[in-house]
């Protein structure tokens, strides 16, 4: 069967308590994400510290994050790596617990070849026996997947789409033209969602849906229904707020406006710290301006 990957999906946050992860939590956020209405999520993403957790934490995340789901959501697995070898393990495991599909970043450091690229998701595809959602993100992995190398990967029939987070709509046009409509090109980058859909994209993995699943949902409703005008106005009521969550390193700014919530600490690990006094001001004013919107606070 196959499973829908478009519409809103989160990037989930992975909240810390102390020197491990709250797993309560997750599965308390998880849940909130799901009664909102979200159409999948991402576990073990960029936005969830991927690269901070121990191989038994992130296949912990990864399990707790479908038990949770319990089946009402399809769940992505973040599972990439610049080792091929580790990602087919962590695949191999997402699968074993129940995942519906991967997301699998680009080899970051190594900074492999076109070829290199095609031969590391190919492998892991194939290993793993699921839906491969490719995530091409420059910025942090220094390679980018070019359009003609997604577009021979996307003959291959388990890799679906891409996560787009190059910044670059020209780029993600490209895709779209090389890959045909059957293949999956999902924002990456909050504040271009609108855009991306305007010109053939499928949805948005988003940062903002953590926290403002609700607008971010609306906005897509609209657009599917066709009711641009309202789909517009959404998109431009909510692009300060997506700005903000920028304003340093995701998801600093986001994990701080979590802890503001009361939902979950806010902590974050290390080298990834608390953001700056002025962000923090600034990000104070956001909450008090988008409260009616964010997670009720944890009954005592």
């Amino acid at each position: 069967m196959t499973v829908d990957f478009r519409g809103v999906i989160p990037a989930l946050v992975t909240p810390f308590s102390g020197d491990g992860v709250d797993y309560p939590a997750l599965r308390a956020h998880v849940g909130w994400l799901v009664e909102a209405g979200v159409n999948s999520v991402v576990a073990c993403g960029t936005t969830g510290e991927s690269p901070t957790l121990s191989h038994d934490e992130h296949d912990r995340v990864v399990a707790e994050t479908v038990e949770a789901a319990a089946g009402r959501i399809p769940v992505l697995a973040g599972t990439g790596s610049n080792s091929t070898a580790e990602a087919i393990s962590l695949s191999r495991h997402a699968r074993q617990v129940g995942a519906a599909g991967l997301l699998l970043v680009s080899p970051y450091y190594n900074k492999p070849t076109q070829e290199g690229l095609y031969g590391h998701f190919v492998a892991i595809a194939e290993s793993a026996g699921l839906p491969v959602i490719l995530y091409n993100i420059p910025s942090r992995c220094g390679v980018n997947i070019l359009p003609e190398t997604l577009a021979r990967l996307a003959e291959h029939e388990l890799i679906i789409g891409v996560k787009e987070a190059t910044g670059d709509l020209n780029q993600m046009i490209r895709t779209i033209e090389l890959c045909g409509p059957d293949f999956l090109v999902t924002c990456g980058d909050d504040g271009l969602t609108l855009p991306l859909l305007a010109v053939g994209g499928g949805g948005v993995i988003s940062v903002a849906a953590n926290i403002i699943p609700g607008p971010v949902i609306r906005m897509w409703k609209a657009w599917e229904a066709g009711r641009l005008a309202e789909a517009r106005a959404s998109f431009y009521e909510m692009l300060p707020f997506f700005k903000s969550l920028f304003l340093e390193t995701n998801p600093i700014p986001l994990k701080f406006l979590m802890g503001l919530t009361g939902r979950m600490s806010g902590q974050m690990r290390p080298p990834m710290g608390p953001p700056s006094a002025p962000v923090q001001e600034r990000l104070r004013l956001v909450a008090s301006e988008w409260a009616t919107h964010f997670p009720p606070r944890p009954q005592p």
